[in-house]
């Protein structure tokens, strides 16, 4: 992770040697939530962060000259009472209740998200209109029979012109790969309830006097109205875990510790050698648990593992917040609004203050972070600071959104790492990986997104880490912190019983359960013929 812009900070230790019952890899939601969790219990821990001076992963608030700066933005919502009676034990009194509200931005004009058939086609006029259902048309007289990928899938349903403006820009932007090459089973999880048939029919209706009830086209999609927020950030609540955990006597969060190496100390246990800008910190645990990217990890284990070109094969999307001071009242009440034109490449852009009033300490000053999404080492990740500045200056005053003129400061933040990429191979890969460790080292357990390879929630990444210090203090694997649990009659059963294939692992609870199955749906790319065919 990487800030830059008005101002910066720094923290190092000393070189030392310590032995602890724990140690942790990251302190990110996972990495925290675990050595929160294990000093309470009062176990010792060591947690080593390599960032200087912020806790939380991505979930952290970055803060500039009093401007806090959330990554992405984290709602504080959970199916699981487990999870959310942690964070009101470990925040008891700063959570504020915040409304919901997100758009779609494009040419010009607000659409609701999600996309509503009816407000879309009527903002869109009568000319694209026309289009869109001539598009339309188009697809249901003669569809793609070899339905395959996210475009085929989304054409065929809403025709070209619909699928061009509202679908194919956002989607490629986030995930960096065309629309062509992933998969159907994604787009039609993904858009539901969307009826342009629906809408036209009703649009009818409402000319002709036959249709007073509102209706917009779609199912009605459940949405939460409201949502908590810490006051300070998301980084409020990994702040205070980490305090916590120092308080307690029974641990320390090491920051600007770099994991070097993770050796097996031959007897079950392990010796963690961290760098830092003091030399390196030794810590000898029995157990480690890591949260950091799976190919990191693999990169630094001794022995070299067996699986670690597969580790080495596992990819990952990142993005960067440029946060934009200007002159002006809020630009707009969303939290969160999207990006859908192509002639601008960001992507999202967040609204602090819509997040958190305190989010921005002057009257009359709007604050925003303009997302782009990008690659590490590519053209945007890699331009310098004061161009991506004048970039997003820039595409901020040609969306109309305001002019150039009131822009007074900016920052840029950088985040690596941000999405696990499930390509064609990631599944495999993770899973050849997975299977090794937990062979030979039964005293490793791996939590959180990019510790286990999987784009998850806040708190399934958190009740990962629940799952693995009850292991821990079992001094078994009691429980499968892998078990995701993707079947819904499952979740709504909760049966509690054993799977045959998990052997002596017991399944989640039904509340357990309902964070693991928060995992969030990611498009996967499609299988290349020559590899179905060798299948």
């Amino acid at each position: 992770m990487a800030v830059t812009g008005f101002s910066g900070a720094s923290n190092t230790a000393q070189s030392r040697e310590k032995s602890v019952d724990v140690a942790i890899i990251g302190a990110g939601p996972a990495g925290l939530t675990a050595g929160y969790l294990l000093t309470k219990a009062g176990l010792s821990v060591a947690v080593i962060e390599k960032d200087q001076t912020y806790v939380g992963g991505i979930s952290r608030t970055v803060e500039v000259d009093g401007y806090r700066f959330d990554i992405g933005g984290h709602r504080f919502f959970s199916k699981s009472k487990q999870v959310v009676d942690l964070w009101n034990e470990i925040l008891p009194d700063d959570f504020i209740e915040r409304p919901r509200m997100s758009r779609i931005y494009y040419e010009g004009k607000f659409y609701s998200y999600p996309l509503r058939a009816f407000e879309a086609l009527w903002n869109l006029g009568i000319v694209r209109s026309a289009l869109c259902m001539a598009s339309f048309a188009r697809a249901k007289v003669f569809p793609n029979k070899q339905v395959k990928s996210f475009e085929d899938w989304t054409v065929n349903a809403f025709g070209w012109k619909l699928y061009s403006i509202f679908f194919k820009t956002y989607t490629e932007k986030v995930w960096g790969m065309p629309c062509d090459e992933m998969s159907a089973d994604w787009a039609a999880q993904r858009i539901k309830g969307l009826s342009l048939w629906g809408a036209v029919v009703d649009g009818l209706k409402r000319s002709l006097g036959l249709n007073k009830v509102p209706n917009d086209g779609m199912q009605a999609k459940t949405l939460l109205e409201s949502f908590r927020y810490p006051r300070l950030g998301p980084g409020m609540m990994w702040d205070a875990a980490r305090d916590r955990i120092v308080e307690s006597g029974k641990g320390e969060v090491l920051m600007g510790h770099a994991l070097k190496q993770l050796a097996s100390d031959g007897a079950g246990g392990w010796r963690l050698t961290a760098s830092h800008d003091g030399g390196e910190t030794v810590i000898k645990a029995t157990h480690a648990i890591s949260s950091a990217p799976m190919r990191e990890l693999a990169a630094r284990l001794h022995p070299l593992p067996a699986t670690s070109l597969n580790a080495k094969a596992l990819r990952y999307r990142d993005f960067l917040t440029v946060a934009l001071k200007i002159k002006a009242d809020d630009l707009f009440p969303d939290n969160w609004i999207y990006i859908h034109d192509s002639k601008v490449k960001v992507g999202r852009i967040q609204n602090f203050r819509s997040w958190s009033p305190e989010m921005v300490p002057e009257e009359g000053v709007a604050c925003v972070g303009l997302e782009y999404f990008c690659f590490e080492g590519d053209g945007l990740w890699s331009m310098p600071d004061d161009e991506l500045i004048a970039l997003a200056t820039r595409e901020l005053a040609q969306l109309g959104l305001v002019s150039a003129e009131q822009v007074f400061g900016g920052a840029v933040v950088r985040q690596e790492k941000a999405y696990p990429v499930y390509d064609e191979d990631y599944a495999s890969h993770v899973a050849a990986m997975r299977a090794e460790l937990e062979e030979r080292h039964p005293s490793l357990h791996l939590v959180g997104r990019n510790g286990m390879h999987r784009y998850n929630n806040q708190d399934h990444a958190m009740m990962t880490a629940m799952l693995t210090v009850e292991n821990i203090l079992a001094g078994a694997r009691v429980y499968d912190v892998w078990c995701v649990n993707e079947d819904a009659e499952y979740h709504e059963a909760g049966n509690e019983g054993a799977e045959p294939d998990l052997g002596s692992r017991r399944a989640p609870s039904a509340d357990q359960a309902a964070a693991l199955a928060s995992i969030r749906e990611v498009p996967e790319r499609i299988v290349p013929e020559r590899k179905r065919d060798a299948a």
